[in-house]
């Protein structure tokens, strides 16, 4: 896996193929998208971790955003047509009441130009047609939004949420509630799971390295990935059968409380990550993504 900086002006698929080519890989895969607006942390995964990179979907998110107040557009963001512009003349304790009703677990109506789809059409493709169609609310939670400055009508906020949130949904949303419409000015993605923004390196810095090896030394394992995992080491002896794709009992009956039920790393003798197993209540571990 490598993190990449993904700079805005470019898909992530484009930021993929960049890399893929760079570190002369067959196999690559990112895990969850950026729009081109944005910029930030982009993990993506390599060979056999393409294998783990939908686990990424399920991982929390971090974000820095500006929100520009008094502009509403049809897509949510600056680069979208505007719909309608308004003065804005809102104090920052209305600013603060107002976000304070989007934490915890909340409803959010996914926005028209998303990836999600309809009927196999992604909903922005109908929207570039003019097409609006009704998108069921979904449930998502925003642990924390910060206020970093507040000027005229630029917001800036940092935000911890789950899986499935949309900012520019937060947006909107917020412009609504303050009847002064806003889109996204800016936005940088800072976390994903467990990975930082602090750890990426940016696409200028993988070509600026001329030796591939050099370019794969920036690479870190897969099981970086899923240190929230609990382990399990298997013995020497039952690997092969693992491998083979059958269940093992590599935890007696007075140690199965030590381990939870269900995703687990999996790890040999020598300390070879093998993949993803789960572990049964009876302490039998099934294989179930392995990378070797």
């Amino acid at each position: 896996m490598i993190l990449i900086d993904k700079p805005t002006g470019i898909s992530s698929n484009r930021a993929l193929q960049i890399c893929k080519t760079l570190l002369n890989a067959k196999k690559a895969g990112h895990t969850g998208s950026l729009d081109p607006l944005a910029s930030g942390l982009l993990p993506l995964c390599f060979g056999k971790a393409t294998k783990v990179a939908g686990m990424f979907l399920d991982s929390d998110k971090s974000y820095n955003v500006q929100i520009r107040l008094g502009v509403h557009t049809d897509t949510g963001d600056k680069e979208g047509k505007v719909v309608f512009s308004s003065k804005v003349s809102v104090e920052l304790a209305q600013i603060e009441q107002s976000l304070d009703s989007f934490l915890g677990e909340i409803q959010q109506i996914p926005p028209m130009y998303s990836a999600l789809k309809r009927n196999g059409q992604p909903l922005y493709k109908l929207a570039r047609q003019g097409i609006e169609v009704a998108r069921a609310p979904r449930k998502v939670t925003v642990y924390r939004i910060e206020i970093e400055s507040f000027n005229d009508d630029l917001l800036s906020l940092r935000i911890k949420c789950s899986k499935g949130f949309y900012v520019r949904s937060l947006a909107m949303d917020l412009g609504n509630l303050l009847g002064t419409g806003a889109c996204v000015e800016t936005l940088r993605r800072t976390g994903v799971g467990r990975f930082s923004i602090a750890q990426a390196v940016t696409i200028e810095q993988l070509e600026a390295l001329s030796n591939p090896s050099h370019r794969q030394n920036l690479m870190i394992p897969a099981d970086e990935a899923l240190l929230h995992l609990p382990r399990v080491d298997i013995p020497e002896s039952d690997v092969k059968t693992l491998c083979q794709g059958q269940a093992v009992q590599t935890l007696k009956p007075y140690e199965t409380g030590l381990h939870e039920v269900g995703l687990t790393r999996l790890y040999s003798a020598d300390n070879t990550f093998l993949g993803l197993g789960e572990v049964s209540a009876d302490g039998m571990v099934s294989p179930k993504r392995l990378f070797i």
